[in-house]
């Protein structure tokens, strides 16, 4: 980060120095006749006087940060085993001269626009050999930013035909739709706004694991988690982990300081770090900002994770769940929306303060419950991970049925609107003595947490914990912004018609309240529950996927402008190959596991190995079953099967091989080896 200040800690030195905004931006600027403003306008992309001047203090500011190349940093549709889940092309901005001299140059149309393959991406049909154009365009949103000698420019990617190759375009269309369409609703509730922003914060959980021990399993190398493995004595009983104090003298603060220090002259505000619940298991959060800025940070934040890591003699995995028996991760997407003018939505006191009106906040609420209860599927679609798999349900994560929960004060208050009691809503914060004359008061928000729903009301924020840790959130805020804009829409087109605006409301709250929930989502009785309500609930992560072709979300989509039908049926496609692809590295994994290590194991120590041989026989059968699939849908289900069903089986049986077998023997690392990383007593 340069010389430390002495009179700063080596933390806030140099913040956001490799982002190109703020007072930075602004001092390249002045020197080609450019303001701040000028960037912060995003149709500068479409003023011919300013793309040159602004890509010349650019490379002015790249320059003079030693970055000599550039590249359009784009999110094609791709599986969690792409490294920084992103794609580029890194260009030298060298210019070669006839005369042997060589210059830098960066014009104008070479930080707006860029051509590459599209075919060799997960596309889904939508490309191919002989069709392959995939064109890149700037996101003048998202601000430029430098890695090492390289200056990366935000883009979306899109086919010849206009269909989006990535995750950030239809981001892009859902946020616009949701912006105009709060636009339009508010307009007829009495409060002009120009548009509105959605705005999250991410909690990125993670492992740190020895690298040594991380090389000598195939299974974290390959696919992220272990397919195999005995649990040690001791787990995550005593709760010892949970922001636990982190070693200072080990690796893991170490490594936690570095990423946070990268991040912060990215730019991005990484606030928090603190052990979680597991062994080895860790929690960074940024502030709340944008939903494509935190969305392209988050992205940034996680390659930074896994580079720092191997420094440090780390491995950082990001996967949702690499050890049986512990806690997997997540990655819970707190999401808010305000307007322009920063009226917040979800924030009842501010949003009548600012417009005048105590009847919009119910509004506004009726619209997402509406949403969450039609389009439940499609949230259950947005966290169809693979890893989450064994995370939904699981004592550690909200189970499958998608509700809300809005606490008692909360539900009181929209009973009241209901039956016609319109009134301004002001929760009562909740005074807490800790009988303790020299302690404070503490006043506890008006409601308490609850951690087993998958969209609980936080306080002026939706929480949607059920995101799994590996995810790039594009997908989970498309549909909640897309949702959201639907019955924007749906609630102006009524008010159009002739209804007035509390009707509509009073009766959206009718008729789909059902989906709050107050009580305990992982009681074992309520996804029955559910089900007799109607509330959506989805086991399978496959059987979820499908519903991206459902025709109540081709349509919705298609209204909202963000996918067309044939967009939807390809990402369909993508998401199945994706889970089939992760199940058969999984299973090719486990089936060399056994014939490679643990069977040559327990052979040197006389232990019988006729049932590992034959589950590799079942696993093999496993596979050919879904290789002789008609399609991919029903090559997933088989692979959901052989995933929770036969490799579980034949897990059980190796584990028990492994804990008869003399540690001295054992050839691949255990979960001993691989936990426990920061804890003193096992140094």
């Amino acid at each position: 980060m340069g010389a430390h200040n002495v009179d700063k800690p080596a933390l806030s030195v140099g913040y956001g120095e490799d982002v190109f905004k703020g007072a930075i931006a602004d001092k390249y600027l002045k020197k080609e006749g450019l303001k701040l403003a000028d960037l912060e306008d995003y149709s500068w992309i479409n003023d011919a006087s300013k793309p040159d001047k602004i890509a010349k203090a650019m490379l002015a500011w790249a320059l003079d940060k030693g970055a000599t190349s550039f590249c359009h940093w784009f999110q094609p549709m791709t599986s969690t085993f792409r490294h920084g889940d992103t794609g580029q092309v890194q260009m030298s901005m060298l210019e070669f001269n006839r005369d042997g001299t060589t210059t830098f140059e960066l014009k104008g149309k070479h930080i707006l626009f860029g051509e590459t393959d599209g075919s060799s991406y997960p596309n889904g049909g939508m490309r191919a050999t002989h069709t392959a154009g995939g064109y890149l365009a700037i996101d003048p949103s998202s601000p430029v930013f430098l890695r090492d000698d390289c200056m990366f420019i935000p883009a979306c990617f899109v086919s010849y035909n206009g269909k989006a190759l990535d995750e950030k375009t239809p981001l892009h269309r859902a946020h616009q739709a949701m912006s105009k369409q709060g636009a339009r609703l508010f307009k007829h509730l009495g409060f002009e706004v120009t548009g509105m922003v959605n705005n999250i914060g991410l909690e990125q959980e993670l492992f740190f694991i020895p690298r040594e021990a991380y090389e000598r399993r195939m299974d974290l190398q390959f696919t992220g988690r272990t397919v195999l493995g005995k649990m040690p004595a001791r787990g995550q009983e005593g709760c010892d982990h949970y922001m636990a104090p982190i070693n200072v003298v080990g690796p893991a603060m170490a490594c936690m300081k570095e990423i946070q220090e990268q991040c912060y002259k990215l730019g991005i505000p990484l606030k928090t770090r603190h052990r979680e619940v597991a062994p080895n298991q860790y929690e960074f959060a940024p502030e709340f900002g944008s939903v494509i800025t935190q969305t392209d940070q988050n992205l940034v934040v996680m390659q930074i994770c896994e580079e720092v890591a191997s420094k440090h003699g780390l491995v950082a995995l990001l996967q949702e769940k690499p050890f049986s028996g512990v806690n997997g991760s997540g990655k819970h997407n707190n999401w808010s929306i305000s307007t322009l003018c920063g009226a917040q939505l979800l924030n009842p006191g501010d949003l009548t303060k600012r417009s005048g009106n105590p009847e919009i906040f119910p509004i506004v609420m009726s619209a997402i419950v509406a949403a969450v209860d039609e389009y439940g599927d499609l949230m259950r679609l947005a966290i169809a991970s693979p890893g989450n798999d064994f995370r939904l349900g699981a004592m550690e994560a909200p189970p499958s049925v998608i509700s809300t929960y809005l606490g008692t004060q909360m539900t009181a208050y929209l009973k009241d609107f209901m039956e016609g009691n319109v009134y301004e809503y002001k929760p009562a914060t909740t005074p807490v003595d800790l009988g303790v004359d020299i302690l404070p008061i503490v006043h506890a928000p008006a409601e308490d947490r609850n951690r087993t729903s998958p969209f609980p009301y936080g306080g002026h924020r939706f929480e949607f914990r059920a995101v799994g840790s590996s995810q790039n959130v594009s997908m989970v805020n498309t549909v909640l912004n897309a949702i959201t804009a639907k019955y924007f829409a749906t609630i102006s087109e009524r008010i159009e018609a002739g209804e007035k605006a509390v009707d509509v409301a009073q009766d959206l709250l009718k008729k789909h309240s059902k989906v709050i929930f107050n009580g305990n989502g992982y009681d074992p009785k309520w996804p029955d529950e559910a089900d007799k309500l109607g509330i959506t609930h989805i086991d399978s992560g496959v059987e979820a996927i499908n519903k991206l072709v459902d025709p109540k979300n081709v349509a919705m989509f298609k209204e909202m402008g963000v996918f067309d039908e044939e967009e939807c049926a390809a990402r369909r496609e993508i998401l199945l190959e994706g889970y089939i692809g992760t199940i058969e590295m999984e299973v090719g994994c486990m089936i060399d596991m056994i014939n490679q290590y643990a069977i040559p194991s327990a052979k040197a120590a006389g232990i019988d190995t006729s049932a590992m041989a034959e589950g590799v026989t079942k696993l093999k059968a496993g596979l050919a079953g879904i290789h002789a699939a008609t399609d991919n849908f029903e090559s997933a289900k088989l692979c959901r099967v052989l995933r929770l069903e036969t490799m579980i089986e034949v897990r059980k049986i190796v584990d028990e091989v492994e804990a008869e077998c003399p540690a001295n023997l054992w050839s691949y690392a255990t979960y001993k080896e691989l936990l426990f990383l920061d804890s003193g007593k096992f140094k």
